[in-house]
């Protein structure tokens, strides 16, 4: 099973809540896909065994060859092959590495460099397996990151995908192949926006969901009430502590030194399952 779990926005504990879960599962592995600014590493603190360039290829123009026929900037439907003059121009940054370029040139005047983008880690933290990616400063998408990521895990079991915040392009890659989405809630008007968001996409997606409202304290939580204005099942409730607040600052991850907390996250991985199984018209 592939659990992805994602926010609205960045701050909500979607982190804390992968990390966690990842923990709790027989054999679990943690994928970071939050590849701007992953952090997960920081609390499972694993033990690298390995790391892997990310690489992606950009065209390269021989501009003697090219007789400026534009088939190459007709067939980019992301501009990232342009006219000017007699010359093409490539932009690297919005390329998508599809090739589809070299294809087309009936000269044969683009072939591709190969480009570093980014790097994967894998290691183990106890019996958690960790792997996480991270994208080179100036790079301008984390997509080819992720989907190499997910690639490393695709068959794997009891998989956690922490994946980036919002609902952008590189969240819709890191929840393509999940079984399960868990979106991560904070109960403001705020949080209550956010969450309307990644609903919203997991609908899209169509795929499976539940929410865990975190951070929860006493008198209204917006965020509840979209919940039940929608009839979104809630399947974790985790208060506002200061213990698990000062747990966090320390680095510590909170399964691992808190009965409470163990027993917290076991009943959310037995809610995804029973969720999963509801949906799938098992469970009456």
């Amino acid at each position: 099973m592939k659990v992805a779990v994602l926010s609205g926005k960045g701050g909500t504990g979607k982190t804390f809540i992968s990390v966690n879960l990842a923990e709790v599962m027989a054999g679990g592995c943690y994928v970071d896909c939050d590849v701007e600014e992953p952090n997960g590493h920081l609390f499972l603190k694993p033990k690298w065994s390995k790391e892997i360039d990310v690489v992606q290829k950009s065209p390269v123009i021989d501009q003697d060859k090219c007789i400026d026929c534009r088939a190459c900037t007709t067939f980019c439907r992301f501009n990232a092959l342009a006219g000017a003059g007699q010359k093409i121009l490539v932009f690297e940054d919005i390329c998508h590495a599809c090739g589809g370029c070299v294809l087309v040139c009936p000269q044969g005047a683009i072939t591709e460099k190969e480009k570093g983008i980014g790097t994967i880690k894998e290691g183990q933290s106890e019996k958690t397996t960790v792997i996480t990616g991270m994208m080179h400063v100036k790079e301008a998408s984390g997509v080819p990151i992720i989907r190499q990521l997910l690639e490393r895990v695709s068959r794997a079991e009891n998989v956690v995908i922490d994946c980036p915040p919002g609902s952008a392009c590189t969240v819709m890659e890191s929840i393509k192949e999940a079984d399960f989405c868990l979106l991560v809630a904070e109960p403001t008007r705020f949080g209550r926006h956010n969450l309307a968001m990644v609903h919203e996409l997991v609908t899209l997606y169509q795929k499976p969901y539940g929410v865990v409202l975190n951070k929860s304290i006493e008198g209204e939580n917006p965020s509840r009430a979209y919940c039940e204005e929608h009839d979104i099942s809630i399947l974790g409730d985790i208060k506002y502590d200061d213990l698990l607040g000062k747990r966090l600052s320390e680095g510590k991850i909170p399964v691992r030194v808190e009965r409470h907390y163990q027993q917290v996250f076991e009943t959310i991985g037995h809610q995804i399952h029973l969720k999963m199984s509801e949906d799938k018209g098992e469970v009456t």
